[in-house]
């Protein structure tokens, strides 16, 4: 192919695109620095699960490596999937989403029936030994939607209300089983590409205040429980404010707590990896998944905490970097909601863990234990990829 360029601009800045030319480094239509990254939080991810699920071990009885070799293997299938999603058509990827919408709506009505209930939410199926959460690969499926349908010149009212229609439907069925936690990302999610994309401002403002008022409509009718109107406010309360909701918001409380407690024993320094008191006790709860991030602050302290999120807010710069040079609204708009879900499933598993966030079931992103997390994020990161790759071969454009 013969090379050639063109100017435009874009998303406030002069880019420089152009056909790739067989003659170009490798490097051109790869990200090299987000795959590294997306390794390296992989890595240390894998590092973390083994040390909250490896057990007191002695000459006896060896550490457990089930968990470990279990996420290993989740990520080498992850990166299969992420090459993938990386090298698929873009005219295919657009032509199988509504189909792939509507298997995902099959699969969260069928959960309701046949899911397996675990720590009170009715959100996987189990399958022998594994277990998968139809709502995590959902959270893909909701981002390439939303793309579709905000990827105009101008989101008209008309489509922005069947945006929120799909996105709502998803949210209705999950609010069922129900899953606070995922709920909480496919509306950060939603909001961020909508505000991102070309919806007029006057109808963003709309929506913020509709959005206002629901959620204070939510908290005082029968849509939530009570103990998950607790759970979600039981960080900004006193002990004795605590006390008084009941035996689930003291439960949830005290897992905060220990979590707390395990990242403050890490200090600057940490106490040392497969050191930590907190963790080496199974005193913090579901420490392997949604409290993977106090085994970082307990063992690895501040500063290995600081280094993890670190790698994260390389992994979140690259993306933002890829979506602002994308050629494509439709590409532009599935790097930003991959971008918002990493961004609000850190901010949000690292936030309950030191006491500024509500506690809620949401995993570290690459990092907490599970299949469906893992293959999910991976997806994602290979997504975006193939946004980068497609800024250098618009023959595959339709």
């Amino acid at each position: 192919m013969t090379a050639s360029t063109f100017d435009t601009n874009e998303a406030g800045g002069l880019l420089r695109s152009r056909y790739r030319d067989e003659s170009d480094p490798w490097w051109l239509v790869v990200d090299p620095i987000l795959i590294l990254t997306t390794l390296a939080i992989t890595a240390f991810g894998s590092l973390l699960v083994y040390s909250a699920t490896r057990g007191p071990a002695t000459l006896t009885e060896p550490a457990n490596t089930a968990f470990l070799e279990k996420q290993i293997g989740f990520a080498i299938i992850g990166l299969g999937l992420a090459v993938v999603a990386a090298l698929i058509d873009v005219r295919r990827l657009r032509s199988f989403l509504p189909l792939a919408y509507g298997g995902l709506v099959v699969l969260l009505l069928g959960i309701l029936q046949f899911g397996a209930n675990i720590n009170g939410a009715r959100a996987w199926y189990r399958l022998g030994g594994f277990t998968f959460q139809p709502s995590e690969p959902g959270k893909i499926v909701l981002i390439l939607i939303l793309a579709a349908v905000f990827s105009t010149e101008e989101v008209s009212f008309r489509r922005l209300g069947g945006g929120l229609a799909l996105a709502a439907a998803l949210i209705f069925l999950i609010l069922r089983q129900p899953d606070l936690g995922t709920i909480l990302v496919y509306i950060a999610v939603t909001a961020v590409m909508i505000a991102l994309s070309t919806v007029r401002v006057r109808y963003i403002v709309l929506l913020a205040l509709l959005a206002l008022t629901a959620v204070t409509m939510i908290f005082q009718s029968d849509v939530l429980a009570d103990y998950q109107k607790d759970r979600l406010r039981v960080f900004v309360l006193d002990e004795e404010a605590v006390a008084e909701l009941g035996p689930d918001a003291a439960r949830v409380a005290y897992n905060a707590e220990q979590s707390q407690i395990a990242i403050g024993n890490g200090g600057i320094f940490g106490e040392g990896l497969f050191e930590g008191t907190q963790t080496g006790s199974n005193l913090v709860p579901e420490q392997q998944t949604d409290f993977i991030f106090s085994v970082a602050g307990e063992e690895l302290g501040f500063r290995g905490a600081g280094i993890l999120l670190l790698l994260f807010g390389i992994l979140v710069f690259r993306v933002w970097r890829i979506a602002v040079r994308a050629t494509d609204q439709f590409d532009r708009l599935i790097a930003i909601g991959v971008m918002s879900m990493f961004v609000f499933q850190v901010f949000q598993s690292a936030g309950m863990t030191m006491g500024i966030m509500p506690v809620t079931g949401i995993p570290m992103p690459l990092v907490s234990y599970g299949g469906s997390s893992m293959l999910t994020s991976m997806a994602a990161i290979g997504l975006v990829l193939g946004v980068h790759r497609r800024r250098f071969d618009y023959t595959l454009r339709g």
